[in-house]
């Protein structure tokens, strides 16, 4: 079964105001081509809130005169899209990787919706000149997991990408076995990765097109930096602040990203490119999410330090830009205190804690201690710790049960009593303000592939009432209760990889 061509634009189309800043740079930055499109394509699932965003009405995908299915699986165009694949280079498991680029994604264009400017691209809509060995596409399973993860993150308030949709076609795709094919639309303000800026220090070595890019960056989403001293330098803080950020926000809810090279950290700061990603159901620092990390370079705990590595790649992109290297160097050192202080202030916030005090990292640390040693599940402890009762002789079992050396808890316990106590925190108002930092619901690995089986034997159901649960994470939402449970024994062998 071989793909269909792309036919003429579609005439008729939602009343969006089209842009193409990106495709402005130049030719250097990207190759224009059609998308390969998908015979007897079908929806899998819709966000409506991405959807709104884009200034898209709630039956959008449903006008018949619009032919939505056949735009989002890549058979068709709407006017003023503009698809393209751009070029970029990067470190790939801390290894020089040289020219990479959109190899299955397809830029169609910027739409100035009702939230700001905002990307289009189609993932897994065939082969691009810079797919190297691969086939350009993506498959049902990876693309639900990158569809529900990019909604979930933005709903748990994570800087990310968004998915607007998921289309699927029974054109067969090898990977592990013989899979449907599917392409997933992700919406960003910007797809600019660090590897844009490596491309044209290293690989095309054109240190001009390395300044027009700086400078288009600044002006569409740093402006602030245009007036620095050294606007250059003044980018790389702004980036390096993001980015520690980010860095700060993945650790406090659990999240793995599983792949963090160079080519998948967003210039904006953005979590990008959802592919053997993960949410910590155990505690464990050690926490590899990536089956084909065989040396655990991305494992959790070392997510931070990776980050900042990835940062120095990108100052030594953009090295051609400074004066010399220390000023580069001085641009990132902001990372060293914003990450810290940013994953403290987000600890003391699950921990219901509402000012700084001596201490409080002993206190989070010997928390965290505990949970890796008898490996509570991490979301769970965090939303029964909102339960815990200040008030003596209370015995809090409802969080305490979760741990194996329940003498090691108390013992910790009694210190956060105390600390409690310090600040006059009031439990029921301490309980609502943890419960809106602390998720009950996340997608663990075994609600996304409870998903994705039903999704392939036919049942997309499953896909939008996880998208719905997931879109309101910190809710009680008694009705969907299992959603937040433990994962059953059968999820501990579940494994992601690179190759989706």
């Amino acid at each position: 079964m071989s793909a269909v061509p792309l036919p003429p634009a579609v005439l008729s189309a939602p009343p969006l105001r089209w842009t193409n800043r990106f495709a402005a740079l130049g030719g250097s930055f990207y190759t224009a081509l059609p998308a390969q499109g998908v015979p007897d394509p079908h929806w899998v699932a819709v966000s409506e809130a991405c959807a709104a965003d884009l200034g898209l009405p709630p039956d959008w995908w449903q006008r018949e005169e619009w032919q939505a299915l056949q735009v989002f699986s890549g058979n068709a165009l709407w006017p003023g899209m503009q698809p393209l694949a751009s070029a970029y280079s990067g470190h790939q498991f801390g290894v020089w990787a040289g020219q990479l680029g959109d190899g299955r994604a397809l830029w169609l264009g910027e739409v100035d919706g009702p939230s700001g400017p905002r990307e289009l691209q189609l993932k897994g809509s065939g082969l691009t000149p810079y797919s190297r060995m691969g086939d350009g596409r993506a498959v049902l399973r990876s693309s639900i997991r990158e569809f529900l993860c990019s909604e979930a993150m933005h709903s748990l308030g994570v800087p990310t990408t968004r998915a607007l949709c998921v289309t699927a076609s029974p054109l067969p795709v090898r990977r592990e076995s013989i899979e449907g094919a599917a392409v997933c639309t992700r919406v960003a303000e910007s797809f600019i990765r660090f590897g844009h800026f490596e491309h044209f220090t290293h690989t095309a070595q054109d240190h001009e097109a390395l300044r027009r890019l700086a400078d288009f960056v600044i002006d569409a989403y740093y402006p602030e930096c245009r007036d620095a001293p050294l606007p250059h330098a003044a980018l790389l803080e702004n980036v390096a602040r993001r980015t520690a950020e980010l860095m700060a926000h993945w650790q406090a809810i659990g999240f793995c990203h599983g792949v963090m090279n160079t080519d998948n950290m967003s210039i904006l700061g953005l979590t990008i490119d959802y592919g053997p990603f993960g949410f910590l159901d155990a505690f464990d620092p050690g926490h590899i999410c990536n089956h084909s990390d065989h040396q655990g370079r991305y494992a959790f705990a070392r997510q931070p330090s990776v980050a900042f590595w990835n940062l120095h790649a990108l100052a030594q992109g953009l090295l051609p830009l400074f004066d010399d290297g220390d000023q580069a160097l001085e641009a990132l050192e902001p990372y060293k205190t914003v990450f810290p202080q940013a994953l403290q202030s987000r600890m003391r916030a699950k921990l219901g804690l509402a000012v700084e005090r001596d201490g409080d990292t002993a206190l989070i640390d010997g928390l965290l201690k505990r949970l890796a040693a008898d490996r509570t599940d991490y979301t769970i402890a965090f939303r029964r710790l909102a339960q815990f009762s200040s008030a003596d002789g209370a015995g809090n079992h409802a969080v305490r049960d979760l741990f194996v050396d329940r003498d090691a808890f108390d013992a910790w316990a009694l210190q956060y009593r105390e600390r409690l106590r310090a600040e006059n925190s009031d439990d029921t108002q301490r309980a609502a303000a943890m419960n809106r930092v602390n998720p009950k619901f996340i997608l663990r690995n075994h609600l996304a592939q409870e998903a994705i089986h039903r999704a392939q034997s036919g049942d997309f159901g499953e896909v939008q009432r996880l998208l719905k649960v997931l879109g309101r994470p910190f809710d009680e939402q008694p009705e969907h209760e299992a959603y937040a449970d433990f994962p059953p024994d059968w999820a501990q062998h579940i494994e992601v990889s690179c190759s989706s």
